[in-house]
């Protein structure tokens, strides 16, 4: 027998689901029910105020979810939907969860048998704090907390880093770098679209999300470059509007010419700068000249096309694919600075991060000797 789960609609369930309903014994909530429930409780919109208290406390309850960033929301349901599936699989219950249970799954994940591929180490944590998330929300005890799963946490950690399988950073593209990328990129609509892209990316220090969600309204031309406002930033907990600001450049390496360029080739005049391009297929009478005609349409790239971009573009310059990613623009922008002796007070706001700690992880060790805190101090 299986507990009632509650209708996310109804007002006195939503910041306190179901948790008076599962006894302490062996009734359990279905996992379909739970995956359903979970879908429905972070995708909700608020409700219409209707002045009742009962209302007033279902906005609060949704409110207080949406202190979560889209994005992460995104990543907690599709992990919850996999933890669901499979305590489906083995008949399990999937809230509330057992410790040796969220083990298990975890252990799977990161040594499925075959010819199923593992999961990376930040992924497999990553689902440990969706389950983490899952029983907040539910007001239930979280058992992730268990030196059971931490240790196995611990331990999926260490066997990755000794087999040489451990979270590795993207490639930091430096400015030299840069230039060689877009160095053999070409003149077509798809080329000055990923210039102006790769170039902006760089200049801003944009994340990948940033990057493509950039539209006309959001850009600002002055006498010193480019204003433009993210009406969200990851490193703005606050998710209130940040200005960056695109400097003119002289070389070319310029971001404003590039994205001057690209926007006029385009015919972009408001909604998203960055936007997919459609190419028409090759004939099967098509001589060696061809050409492919190229169509830009009106929605934007999403932020996988903007790492897909810099893994083409890398290679296309003989960088290895899998060292690149999004991150490697911003990584490159903040150790380019880096390289330049720019007071980490400018860096943290270059990279607009919340934090100096955060700042840490963009940044790569430089050279042991003239790069060492005590040089010509002795």
């Amino acid at each position: 027998m299986t507990a009632p789960l509650p209708d996310p609609a109804q007002p006195d369930d939503d910041l306190l689901p179901w948790a008076a309903d599962i006894p302490a014994g062996p009734a359990p909530s279905a996992p379909q029910a739970v995956r359903t429930w979970f879908d429905t409780l972070t995708t909700g919109d608020l409700p219409k105020p209707d002045g009742t208290l009962a209302t007033a406390r279902r906005t609060a309850g949704a409110l207080a979810r949406r202190g979560k960033a889209a994005n992460t929301r995104r990543a907690y349901r599709a992990a919850v939907r996999a933890w669901c599936d499979w305590c489906a699989r083995h008949d399990l219950p999937a809230l509330p969860a057992a410790p040796a249970d969220i083990a298990a799954f975890l252990a799977e994940a990161r040594h499925p048998a075959p010819p199923a591929a593992p999961l990376g180490v930040n992924t497999v944590k990553l689902r440990a704090t969706a389950i983490r998330y899952l029983h907040v929300l539910a007001r239930l005890p979280s058992p992730t907390a268990t030196a059971e799963v931490g240790e196995t946490l611990a331990g999926i950690t260490r066997a990755a880093g000794e087999s040489g399988q451990g979270p590795r950073p993207k490639l930091a593209a430096r400015v030299a770098i840069l230039r060689e990328i877009v160095a053999a990129i070409g003149d077509d609509l798809p080329g000055l679209r990923d210039r102006a892209l790769l170039l902006l990316g760089f200049a801003g220090a944009f994340r990948r999300s940033e990057l493509a969600a950039i539209a006309v309204e959001h850009i600002e031309a002055t006498e010193r470059g480019l204003r433009i406002t993210l009406p969200r930033s990851k490193g703005d907990r606050t998710a209130t509007s940040v200005a960056v600001g695109i400097p003119h450049g002289v070389s070319e390496l310029c971001p404003v010419r590039a994205l001057t360029r690209w926007r006029a080739a385009a015919g972009i005049s408001q909604g998203p700068v960055f936007r997919r391009i459609w190419a028409t297929p090759r004939p099967p009478d098509a001589t060696g000249d061809w050409r492919p005609i190229h169509v830009v349409g009106e929605r934007g790239i999403d932020p996988g096309t903007v790492a897909r971009i810099v893994k083409a573009r890398g290679a296309a310059a003989g960088y290895d694919p899998k060292t690149l990613g999004g991150h490697s623009l911003k990584r490159g922008a903040m150790n380019t600075a880096k390289d330049r002796r720019v007071h980490p007070a400018q860096l943290k706001q270059l990279g607009r991060h919340a934090s100096y700690a955060t700042l840490g992880a963009y940044l790569e060790v430089g050279d042991l000797f003239e790069d060492h805190a005590l040089n010509g101090v002795l």
